[in-house]
């Protein structure tokens, strides 16, 4: 199994695993992927793991899923891919599936921006200014109406108010707005035309 490409210790981190399933051997295996969660779940820095299953299977082929899992930092992912839990949890893979291709691993603002079983690229950067800018816009815009007059009369000073609404954002963006968004406007992010 390929290792992970070295990432920033301080920025979030995404890594996809694509595995290949011996056919028949689903239910196993989705009964694995209850197990590795669970295990890395409980490692510090975890925040949280995407699966994706198989459409419509082809007959004599073999099933991939695809894994998409995030942890704080890339210190705090290597603690997890090198770990003794997960190997352990990993060896109960053994004539269920295995690994189907490279590792590929993202920082920053792309890993909004991802698709499985392809080579991370992210979209052209006009596509994902037009996708930030549809989650940004309803977010400020309730924070506006519902926050900003009560916030100017809060005896904070200005450095700590301007603070509020990043703090606030961020948090949205990155865990329910942006993912949601890269979700449904997936076509219109990496139609090539």
């Amino acid at each position: 199994m390929t290792e992970p490409a070295p990432s920033p210790d301080d920025e979030p981190v995404s890594v996809l695993f694509t595995w290949s399933v011996v056919p028949g051997r689903e239910a196993d295996f989705e009964r694995w992927l209850e197990e590795v969660n669970e295990a890395s779940s409980r490692f510090p820095g975890h925040q949280g793991v995407t699966w994706l299953r198989p459409g419509d299977i082809q007959e004599g082929s073999e099933p991939r899923y695809h894994c998409v899992l995030r942890f704080r930092n890339g210190r705090d992912l290597s603690r997890w891919l090198t770990s003794p839990e997960r190997e352990v949890v990993v060896r109960h893979l053994k004539g269920i599936a295995e690994e189907a291709e490279q590792r590929e691993t993202t920082t920053g603002m792309e890993t909004w921006f991802s698709l499985p079983g392809r080579p991370v690229l992210p979209p052209p950067r006009w596509k994902m200014t037009i996708v930030s800018f549809l989650g940004v816009y309803p977010c400020v815009l309730v924070f506006q109406l519902l926050g900003a007059e009560h916030l100017g009369e809060l005896p904070l000073p200005p450095v700590v108010r301007a603070a509020i609404l990043p703090m606030i954002l961020a948090p949205i963006l990155t865990y329910l707005v942006m993912p949601w968004l890269s979700r449904t406007l997936r076509r219109f992010l990496y139609d090539r035309r």
